[in-house]
């Protein structure tokens, strides 16, 4: 605003000329003076300039919002800019309409508690017809662990969608729109998140799936200041897609096993010898993302994929609009299904602990990893 030109703001003819003759063409150039400064500069009493710096500063200071008005705009930016429903309707609720176009969601997790399943469903509604209720384009899925499934995905649609899937060559059109790649290493990866933001226009993808980025670092045991370089990097890069493309990112990341006298990711997280439950089995409460609290801050939504006394559950840990809520849900031949659309509130840490009762074998994944 402060570039604004002085002969776009409706000035009297009179004081606009003097600040044409004198080469101060916007409002920054005005506003840049002091007012006896500009009396002696145009040569012209202070009643006059105090009025026109008044009318400039009007025009080029944007008005005051109340903290109500500033949350109404958010929401209606986030309705505007467009969702990826995800069938879940209680998620999809709390989300504003599910998975939120131009930023980065995060799946975080240990190994075979759904995050796959999730994606898989995902995918399948990017690519569905609109007349399905999909948004009737491509998907790119970037599978780093080779957990891609072709005959799940089918078996989701058919029990997901089975008017769509039993229309004749339904099944071979939607398996067409979603490009599945493997990078293996790093570099391949790199290589493949700049040639996929050129090609996103052009082959209409309305999803971006990355499963999973922690398995590439892990693989290339890329450690220390070294491994935050290449995470920043990747972030930017990732998040720079989301926003060019308006498109949903998600991303899909491992647990680690955190020992009893590391510290606490979040500082809002740790508690007092006093109230920490030693009495715990170190199969639960000891898991942290892997990617680190760097990685957690860059993200704009964080769900996260735990198992409870024998549960499972999804975790709302992150969203500029919604409430920390947790849904219980089941795996079915349909994909994932929540227990119930009300979710439970759950305010403090624990909504961004994650547990995982009962899966050592679990528990061990990437322990190697650094955060």
């Amino acid at each position: 605003m402060a570039n604004k030109l002085l002969s776009e703001m409706g000035l009297p003819k009179s004081i606009a000329n003097i600040f044409a003759a004198r080469n101060l063409i916007t409002a920054k150039d005005v506003l840049s003076l002091t007012e006896f400064e500009l009396m002696e500069l145009l040569d012209v009493d202070l009643a006059v300039v105090a009025s026109a710096v008044a009318h400039i500063s009007e025009i080029t200071c944007p008005p005051y919002q109340t903290a109500l008005s500033l949350l109404e705009q958010r929401v209606q930016n986030e309705r505007m800019a467009g969702h990826l429903p995800t069938c879940l309707k209680g998620l999809d609720n709390a989300l504003c309409g599910g998975i939120p176009f131009g930023v980065v969601t995060e799946l975080v997790g240990p190994a075979g508690i759904g995050k796959t399943q999730f994606c898989l469903k995902l995918s399948l509604l990017a690519s569905l017809p609109s007349s399905y209720g999909g948004l009737d384009g491509s998907v790119i899925y970037i599978d780093t662990e080779s957990k891609f499934s072709s005959r799940r995905m089918i078996e989701i649609g058919y029990n997901s969608f089975p008017e769509a899937f039993h229309a004749e060559g339904m099944a071979q059109e939607m398996a067409g729109r979603i490009l599945v790649l493997r990078p293996t290493s790093l570099s391949e990866f790199t290589d493949s998140l700049q040639k996929i933001k050129v090609s996103l226009f052009q082959h209409g993808v309305k999803l971006l799936i990355i499963d999973s980025m922690a398995a590439l670092l892990a693989g290339e045991g890329v450690q220390g200041p070294q491994r935050q370089h290449s995470l920043g990097w990747h972030i930017s890069f990732i998040k720079s897609v989301a926003e060019f493309s308006r498109i949903p990112v998600v991303v899909t990341n491992q647990v680690r096993s955190q020992s009893r006298d590391e510290t606490s990711h979040y500082s809002f997280q740790e508690l007092s010898r006093v109230d920490r439950p030693e009495a715990t089995t170190n199969l639960d409460s000891h898991l942290v993302a892997a990617l680190g609290i760097h990685w957690a801050h860059a993200v704009s939504i964080r769900l996260v994929f735990e198992s409870r006394s024998g549960q499972r559950f999804i975790k709302l840990a992150k969203s500029p609009l919604s409430p920390p809520l947790a849904f219980p849900f089941n795996i079915t031949s349909s994909g994932i299904s929540l227990l119930n659309d009300d979710g439970v509130e759950m305010p403090g840490p624990e909504i961004h602990t994650i547990h995982c009762q009962g899966h050592s074998s679990i528990i061990n994944v990437g322990s190697e990893m650094m955060h």
